[in-house]
């Protein structure tokens, strides 16, 4: 009898090939999202490499011997549903591998706001010398939603560049990386050059920036989200841009998502959009198969996982907040 773990691994067009060197100590099921009921019978690991699919909710009936999900992201909202909350089975994240790579897109974000490179690139393209003063970064002011570890490494790098931090969470208080962390998101909102959204969604964040936290923001302050886009009632956020209340936005996540190609968003003023690839550099794919070989190795041989979620709270918490808080 194989007493090896079963390993189901759902994908969407980029099947992972690493994942062959576990193959001795695992019986690998490779399935793409849309046949994972075909496969989840008598799994106990789920590798949810297609990140941003709900499948699992729909065979979990058939998911009885499952132990252990890893999905291949930091957000895990989109697999989490109530039985599997209230369930034993153990779901870790893909903490580790995004984090600076998104601190690098917000850097870059500001940077394009302040020194409007798209203006210069407009004149460029009209064969036009046209001098003009730009924004300085260093001074500015940031609030920072969500001090987790892609928060932190927001706060670390802007800090590293003069720019002044806090942070908004869920409990007040200082803080080395971000100065101080409160829990009053208008308030910090209304004192930012630039709010940036770094937040897990979880049932209490889910559209926290609504019209009043946008109505409270500077009308030249801008809205930079890497979180995720249901974060954002986009609605009040395409108002805000249209009426002048705001004076841009840098979205690597949208509400909906994709977006459709009719979507005010697109052409509403001052909007950069870029297609939820804040975190995906070079090799991405590859350390993401790694980071699954490094902790079903820790599996089989009975070690603590890697990148725990707290199913109740949404995320996994990170080593730098303290219990409790976030």
């Amino acid at each position: 009898m194989d007493a090896r773990p079963v390993v189901t691994v759902q994908h969407a067009e980029s099947v992972p090939a690493q994942l062959d060197s576990i193959g001795a100590d695992a019986e690998l099921r490779m399935v793409p999202s849309s046949r994972l009921g075909e496969a989840i019978s008598g799994s106990d690991v789920l590798f949810v490499y297609d990140f941003s699919s709900p499948a699992l909710e729909s065979v979990w009936p058939a998911a009885g011997a499952l132990r252990w999900v890893q999905v291949a992201a930091i957000g895990v909202d989109a697999v989490l549903f109530d039985d599997l909350i209230d369930s034993d089975v153990v779901v870790t994240n893909s903490r580790g591998i995004f984090e600076e790579p998104i601190a690098e897109y917000v850097l870059g974000q500001i940077l394009a706001f302040a020194k409007d490179f798209r203006r210069s690139e407009d004149a460029q393209r009209a064969q036009r010398w046209q001098h003009f003063d730009t924004e300085p970064i260093a001074g500015a002011s940031v609030t920072i939603v969500g001090p987790g570890p892609v928060g932190r490494a927001i706060a670390r790098l802007l800090r590293a560049v003069g720019m002044t931090v806090c942070g908004v969470g869920r409990a007040p208080r200082e803080d080395p990386d971000f100065g101080a962390i409160t829990t009053d998101l208008a308030a910090a909102a209304a004192d930012a050059d630039y709010v940036v959204l770094a937040a897990p969604l979880t049932p209490q964040s889910r559209g926290m920036v609504d019209a009043g936290v946008l109505a409270a923001m500077r009308p030249t302050a801008r809205l930079i989200n890497v979180g995720r886009g249901e974060l954002v009632d986009t609605d009040a956020l395409v108002s805000a841009l249209q009426t002048g209340a705001l004076a841009g936005a840098a979205l690597d996540v949208v509400d909906p998502e994709p977006l459709p190609a009719d979507h005010p968003l697109w052409s509403a003023p001052g909007v950069r959009l870029t297609p939820h690839h804040s975190g995906d550099i070079t090799g991405w794919r590859i350390a993401l198969q790694q980071q699954f070989i490094a902790n079903f190795r820790r599996y089989v041989s009975g070690q603590p996982l890697h990148n725990v979620v707290d199913k109740r709270r949404g995320y996994a918490p990170s080593p730098a907040t303290p219990s409790g808080t976030g």
